[in-house]
């Protein structure tokens, strides 16, 4: 019985320890497919995606507490009411405050930034939030750091929380063609 009841509780935790692996695969897979669909969205709209960064609307950092655009926009809305998008980059606000509504309510605490990056690693290779806008190579990133859980498994409390410092997810966004 004692041998059997060890047996148990060793698989009682391999249990919960596939159960947290899964959900963190599973966070994982759609922060991907978010920052792929954003970046389809300004290869799409390849005309205000290109702009200048203080032009720009894709660009910009957003934590949890403002996860909106600096200007909302809910032109696309399908309400036939509603009045439609005027302009290119209105659609690029819409679609920012659409995607960005989506990451806040399926990323937990997530953080976004969106710049023009020519080092999104550090020496170590390790992701950084920071963007150098200049030099050989820059290009626009997507950059989506999230809390989850840490893999320290002597941590506890708090610090068993990772605040997405880091980003957990660094997608370059390749131009499309020019025809």
């Amino acid at each position: 019985m004692v041998i059997l009841s060890f047996g148990l509780l060793g698989m009682v935790g391999l249990q919960a320890s596939a159960l947290q692996v899964n959900h963190q695969a599973r966070i994982q897979a759609t922060a991907g497919s978010l920052a792929h669909e954003l970046a389809e969205m300004m290869r799409g709209n390849k005309d205000v995606g290109l702009l200048a960064a203080t032009d720009n609307p894709y660009l910009g950092q957003y934590s949890p507490s403002d996860a909106l655009p600096v200007t909302p926009s809910y032109c696309l809305n399908v309400d036939p009411a509603a009045t439609p998008c005027s302009s290119a980059t209105e659609i690029a606000n819409a679609q920012l405050t659409e995607w960005l509504t989506r990451v806040r309510a399926e990323l937990p605490n997530a953080y976004v930034k969106i710049c023009v990056d020519s080092a999104p690693f550090d020496a170590n290779g390790t992701p950084r939030f920071s963007c150098v806008n200049t030099g050989a190579g820059a290009t626009t990133v997507i950059k989506i750091g999230w809390s989850r859980l840490s893999t320290d498994r002597s941590a506890t409390g708090a610090s068993a929380i990772e605040q997405g410092t880091v980003p957990s997810l660094t997608l370059p966004v390749t131009p499309g063609n020019s025809t």
